[in-house]
Parts: C-alpha cells; structure tokens; sequence
C-alpha cells in the first residue's frame, strides 16, 4: 500500500466519518473531510452521539471546546465504535492547559481504544507522563521536535505507541507518526499553517477519513494524511497573494485537499521511515 492507494480509498469508498469536535473550528472540519472525498457528520448531544456512530465508519473526537455534555457524548460514542469495530482517532487539544482537558483525555483513553492519538507535542507527552505544559492549545517550544532531539522523540512515540496499542502522531514543525515498529519522520508543511486556528483539528478529521478508508494499515494511512496536509500548506502558499491574509490561505489549503491526486501526494511527500 502507498500514500496515493490511501488517499485513492478515501475517494472510492467515501467513508462517513463522525466528528464530535470543537465549536471553534467545526465548519472548516466539515470542509476538510468534504475535500478529501469523504463525507462528515457532526452529533455531539447524548442522546443521539451512540446512535450516529452506529451509521458511520470511523469517529474523531476532539476536546478543543469541552463542556460535561459533550464529555458524555465522548465517552458513549467512543464506546459505540470500539464495539463496532470502528476506528476512534483522539484529538487531545489543550491537554496540559487545565485540569479538565488533562483528566478528560485520560479518561477517554482508559474507556475508549483509540486507533489513532494526535496532537502537538506537548499534548502528547501530557498523556505520556499525566502532566504537562501547553501555550494555550500551542505546543510549549520546549517540547517541539527537532533535529536534534528526532532520535530520543522516534523513540518516545514507539514506546508510546507500544503502551497504549495506538498510533501515535506528533505534528508541528517536524511531524512523526508511529505504530511500536516503524515511525514516519515528515517534513512537509509551511510554518504559516499555524497563523490559522485549526489546521490540527482540520487534520484530525481528515486522518479519520483516511485511518476509515484504510483499515488494514493504519499507520501508513495517518501518515498519508499528514503529508496531504502538509503538502496542502504548500500548494496553498503558492498561490498566495501580496494582499491575501490567513483567512484565504485557510481556504486554499482546503482547495488544495480538494484538487490533490494520489500521484501528486505520492510526489510531493516529504518523508523517512525509522
């Protein structure tokens, strides 16, 4: 299997993905998982989360915007699918920065079994270790991946991923996707995607859709869906104007997704495998 074939999957078998996520950037996940060829379903009430689980492929939950009724939601939905035998991406936005962001995400992952983790990096290591610092929903810059630190943090994530039975992806400036055996080392993306709140939760959705459409390699179908992303940063940026600001580089990333064939994901890819 090849990024292309899983983008490619995506388009042929139009996978409806559940999205229990935050108010902030709802539309733009809607958008993003529309352009990759999916289709999305936002439900986040209890009395009907289970229920629209039930309908759909794969669930991608996130914690940008919690409240106690969507914690619930979480939880049911999360259990619906694992039953089903859906896969369940966590999107731990914020966790470090309170309490309740922190215990919610541990929570989740004690009841719930999650195909794919993915967060910046010190979200990930609060989940790691149970503590943490975030800037805000940011990553803390002490805690980003580097050259220098790529060895010590490949490993990091395969013992992370060994421990929870997990894909795990750390995205930021270096991104790393990793199951206990191999970890993808990427490297594509513009640093100007972090000047547009949500290109994370955007990426979320968008790696729900292709962990759904392929589930025999689910590590490699995150890993695609990190260099879709990314190389959509790129595409978008080119086709910048003097004038243009972040709201219309939010929307060409998004076009960029749309427009992208699986021989230009395969080209444009920018990664190694360790």
């Amino acid at each position: 299997m090849s990024f292309d074939f899983c983008l490619e999957q995506v388009r042929k078998q139009v996978p409806l993905v559940h999205n229990i996520t935050n108010y902030v950037t709802v539309n733009d996940v809607a958008n993003m998982v529309l352009a990759c060829g999916a289709s999305p379903i936002m439900a986040d009430d209890e009395a009907e989360a289970a229920e629209i689980t039930s309908i759909c492929g794969g669930l991608n939950i996130n914690i940008g915007t919690l409240n106690q009724r969507t914690i619930r939601s979480m939880h049911l939905a999360g259990k619906r699918a694992n039953e089903l035998g859906h896969p369940v991406l966590l999107d731990p936005v914020g966790a470090g920065a309170s309490r309740l962001r922190t215990e919610t995400a541990l929570s989740l992952m004690k009841e719930v079994k999650f195909a794919v983790i993915r967060g910046n990096s010190s979200e990930i290591k609060t989940l790691a270790f149970g503590s943490g610092s975030t800037k805000g929903v940011d990553a803390d810059m002490a805690d980003a991946v580097t050259d220098e630190t790529l060895a010590e943090d490949v490993s990091f994530v395969k013992q992370l991923a060994k421990q929870t039975g997990s894909v795990i992806a750390v995205t930021g400036a270096i991104d790393l996707v990793a199951d206990s055996e191999v970890c993808y080392v990427i490297r594509n993306g513009r640093k100007e995607m972090g000047s547009i709140t949500g290109t994370g939760c955007q990426l979320s959705g968008l790696m729900t859709a292709f962990i759904t459409a392929n589930p025999e390699n689910q590590t490699e179908a995150a890993a695609a869906a990190v260099c879709c992303m990314g190389l959509a940063g790129e595409i978008g940026w080119q086709h910048m104007q003097p004038y243009e600001g972040n709201s219309t580089y939010r929307n060409r990333i998004i076009d960029a997704v749309y427009r992208m064939t699986g021989e230009e994901l395969l080209e444009g890819a920018k990664y190694e495998v360790r």
